[in-house]
């Protein structure tokens, strides 16, 4: 407990001395009840081995967490520092969080934001909640939701590949209008290789069942949500809250411009890039598509 205390002190004096303020040592030490001796030679003492590589691994979590956008908690620190070489566990990792004072962005369970507009019964799911395709480009999955700016709602469309939840596409609008939802495939069309078979799942919202939507996704199998269940499209449903509660919720939007520019941060240069994923072995959807792409050309070289 003395040593806690000794440590807040020096915390604070370093940051008092930063910011060019005068502060009273020993009336800090007086009025949390430790001897200014004590606290001297505390500070003579030399800290020992394992006293050192905690403090080390503590500014390994910092770097971790600020990387992240302050977004990581305990498992995904673990397991970063784990692929760098250290040997430690998750809750030693959250127990030295704890001590510095950081923790992971909550993020609320998600709710349906879109009411299904389409009760046919020859809209089928197809994918019926199977969200782990062994290929890229097997199965995509699409949703739009909104994002608040004080000069009125954007949305956003997104299209994901459930192979490794990657963003392969997405468009950022005024409105909700069917040719946004198009633009959006179109991206990912051009983007993509679309040579095998492929699901496209979205809801039942007006936009996916529109006679442009049924054109853009001609060749592809169109997979819709149970009526008023979305929960069958739970992973891209999980992706709009997550954007919402580690990045977007932290701001106070004020338009489009704001907003365009924000969305793309997080995803190109966050989420598909660096933001490790549990499904995806602890990588970033890009890095384990790499992987995908390098065990399968090793496999034609073997073959060959």
């Amino acid at each position: 407990m003395t040593e806690a205390i000794y440590h807040e002190v020096s915390e604070k004096t370093e940051a008092a001395k930063k910011e060019n303020r005068r502060v009273s040592v020993s009336g800090m030490l007086k009025i949390l009840g430790v001897s200014r001796s004590g606290y001297l030679a505390w500070q003579k003492r030399v800290p020992s081995d394992t006293q050192k590589r905690k403090e080390a691994v503590k500014v390994k979590i910092k770097d971790i967490y600020d990387d992240s956008k302050q977004n990581y908690g305990a498992p995904k620190i673990t397991q970063k520092l784990q692929q760098e070489g250290e040997t430690i566990s998750e809750r030693t990792v959250g127990k030295y969080m704890k001590e510095m004072g950081i923790k992971a962005q909550w993020i609320k369970p998600w709710t349906a934001t879109t009411k299904d507009s389409d009760f046919s019964t020859e809209l089928h799911n197809i994918l019926d909640e199977q969200f782990n395709p062994d290929r890229p480009n097997a199965v995509w999955c699409s949703d739009i939701t909104y994002i608040w700016a004080t000069r009125g709602f954007v949305y956003l469309i997104s299209i994901m590949d459930l192979y490794s939840r990657k963003i392969i596409a997405w468009m950022l609008s005024k409105t909700m209008e069917v040719s946004c939802v198009i633009n959006t495939i179109n991206k990912a069309k051009a983007r993509r290789n679309t040579d095998l078979p492929l699901i496209l799942h979205s809801d039942r919202g007006s936009q996916y069942v529109s006679n442009e939507y049924i054109k853009a996704t001609a060749k592809m199998q169109r997979s819709y949500s149970k009526k008023a269940f979305p929960w069958d499209n739970a992973c891209i449903e999980s992706f709009h809250a997550i954007i919402k509660r580690e990045w977007l919720n932290r701001f106070k939007i004020r338009n489009y411009q704001q907003a365009y520019k924000l969305v793309f941060e997080y995803i190109e240069a966050f989420y598909n890039t660096k933001r490790i994923h549990s499904h995806c072995n602890y990588m970033s959807p890009d890095d384990f598509e790499k992987l995908y792409a390098k065990v399968q050309n090793d496999s034609l070289l073997l073959a060959g």
